[in-house]
């Protein structure tokens, strides 16, 4: 088969990665990649958002299946294009993918079906999200409706925190048109979980638990990134909260979305809050998490394009997802700055030193090869995982393989997976 991923992240790559592992891949392309992926596909210089090019592309070269990595082509209607001129392709069509696309419409789904979730109002006007807050409990979080790079969340401890968020979100636009509505949630407290699946629209199938690091410093500390890190499983998913998720969340979900007639094909990211009064849903993403991928999916053992070809066809019940009996850790080396400002160009030595090792993986994110060598290209820019045992060893392999890469201006965590000692 002939297979084009589209995307540039941690997140593709570690798609490309799964997916040259597989007996079916003859060809691997990627649209427009980054210089890691370069080492395994062929990079094709088409932006994720020009569809009519992919489109074309994907024609002229005789693709078998596309992979949409992306939430901004998802949303967009990437996979409604390419479906239309008979391109097999793997992701939800927009109508589907709205479920992470508005964080209105995904609240609103929620409370239809009871599907377990935080208190909320929406608010296309700032004025009126202003007086609501006026008689709020705090803190509160807000958020942006439409998509923001993961970054359009702000926890606000006091009413004067909060008056400050609807000017950004609202009225200055710091996350553009994704603040022309807004969503005021309680706050929830809680241990953080994410649990992606695979969905034919009917059947729903889990895969390993992870859990991510927002935050871009130690300790919890400073702005929201795309993620800083990850590890997987999460020793707090356990029998009883996958038991509860399975029925009253992760099937409910996609019965709910097929019942509105948009039935969901591809991957849903649950990200859970585990509250007192049980998991509770923090958000819903339409396609693999970054960095998750980068921990679940180098421990699964299906062949990845087997499993998304039930998904397209519906078939998934056929399947049964197996993962290694191990834990992954992915700590994320990015540029200092990130996410603010940082600079890029840095060459990047040590790359060298992932070669042939199976439980070690260097995930490029931003990163580019020039006659230099391969130098940074990002606010992250490569995700290091390794696998372990157990969690504290794959947790201790993974901080000792940051050791391996250097460039000017390395950032990283230093707690990642630290909640593993907790448990």
């Amino acid at each position: 088969m002939k297979i084009l991923i589209v995307g540039s992240g941690g997140r593709e790559h570690a798609i490309a990665t799964s997916v040259a592992k597989s007996p079916k891949a003859e060809k691997i392309f990627c649209a427009p990649g980054n210089a890691g992926i370069a080492q395994i596909a062929e990079c094709v210089p088409i932006g994720a958002m020009e569809f009519d090019r992919l489109a074309e592309f994907a024609q002229k070269e005789s693709i078998d299946l596309v992979i949409v990595g992306m939430d901004d082509p998802l949303v967009g209607g990437l996979v409604d294009v390419l479906e239309a001129k008979g391109i097999r392709t793997f992701g939800p069509r927009a109508n589907a993918a709205i479920l992470e696309g508005s964080k209105a419409f995904s609240k609103d789904l929620m409370k239809k079906y009871q599907i377990p979730t935080a208190a909320y109002e929406n608010f296309t006007d700032a004025d009126e999200a202003l007086r609501y807050l006026e008689t709020a409990k705090f803190p509160i979080v807000l958020k942006a409706d439409g998509l923001a790079l993961g970054k359009g969340v702000l926890i606000c401890q006091d009413l004067e925190e909060a008056k400050a968020g609807v000017k950004e979100i609202m009225l200055d636009k710091k996350f553009g048109t994704a603040g022309n509505q807004m969503v005021i949630e309680e706050f929830m407290t809680g241990r953080e979980v994410s649990v992606l699946s695979f969905t034919d629209g009917n059947t729903i199938q889990i895969m390993s638990s992870a859990q991510d690091h927002k935050r871009a410093k130690d300790g919890d500390q400073g702005l929201n990134t795309g993620g800083m890190g990850t590890f997987s499983p999460s020793p707090f998913y356990t029998k009883e909260v996958d038991a509860f998720c399975k029925e009253k969340i992760f099937q409910a979900t996609v019965d709910a979305m097929k019942a509105e007639g948009r039935p969901f094909k591809g991957v849903i990211f649950f990200g859970l809050m585990l509250t007192e009064d049980g998991p509770k849903v923090l958000e819903y993403n339409a396609r693999f998490g970054d960095p998750e991928a980068q921990v679940v999916l180098p421990r699964m053992k299906n062949d990845i394009i087997d499993v998304m070809e039930a998904c397209i066809d519906g078939t998934l019940d056929q399947l049964q997802l197996t993962f290694e009996d191990n834990a992954a850790v992915c700590v994320v080396l990015a540029s200092d700055g990130y996410p603010v400002s940082y600079e890029k160009g840095f060459v990047i030595s040590g790359l060298d030193r992932f070669a042939g090792k199976d439980d070690y993986f260097a995930f490029h994110a931003g990163t580019k090869q020039t006659d230099e060598g391969i130098v940074t290209n990002g606010g992250r820019v490569i995700g290091i995982t390794a696998k372990g045992a157990d969690l504290k060893e794959a947790r201790k392999k993974a901080y000792e393989a940051t050791e391996w890469i250097s460039f000017a201006n390395k950032y990283m965590r230093h707690d990642i997976g630290k909640a593993i000692d907790e448990a």
